[in-house]
């Protein structure tokens, strides 16, 4: 499975402004509506009850939320800059900047453990998420995704 399996250039946001792990995950929710079709509380509420079993706050300032949902077709992926790092509850207790949300269906156990390997190498990857931060557009920051 490659990224661009999961995403294109349309799931990527710049300079998020949330000032909270909640906000974010809020927000993210809203942006998974508009490109799932499903609803941005059931995106919520799954993101949350994952959240419950353990941080999904990576290290390095980078989170990697996630959730299986009953509705989704395919697995989906977003990712998301923030303006200014938040208290994320991180596994490393920094707050983080670079978020990539996956969404895969209920029933995709070897899809989503292969995306969430995927996306784990590029958020522990330094060099890369140094690159990611100082991109200058969507494009910019795709292309270093999915290559």
């Amino acid at each position: 499975m490659k990224i661009s399996d999961i995403m294109n250039e349309s799931c990527v946001f710049l300079d998020i402004k949330s000032g909270s792990k909640r906000g974010l995950l809020q927000e993210l929710s809203d942006k998974a509506s508009k490109i799932t079709g499903i609803d941005s509380r059931t995106i919520f509420d799954a993101l949350l009850e994952r959240e419950s079993l353990g941080t999904t706050g990576f290290g390095g300032n980078t989170a990697l939320p996630h959730a299986r949902l009953e509705n989704l077709d395919k697995p989906c992926g977003i990712f998301a800059r923030l303006n200014t790092p938040i208290n994320y509850e991180a596994i490393d207790n920094r707050p983080i900047d670079l978020a990539f949300l996956l969404l895969s269906p209920d029933s995709s156990g070897a899809d989503h453990l292969t995306a969430l390997a995927q996306i784990s190498r590029i958020l522990k990857d330094g060099n890369l998420c140094d690159k990611l931060r100082q991109a200058q557009s969507k494009e910019e920051i795709y292309a270093l995704l999915s290559n």
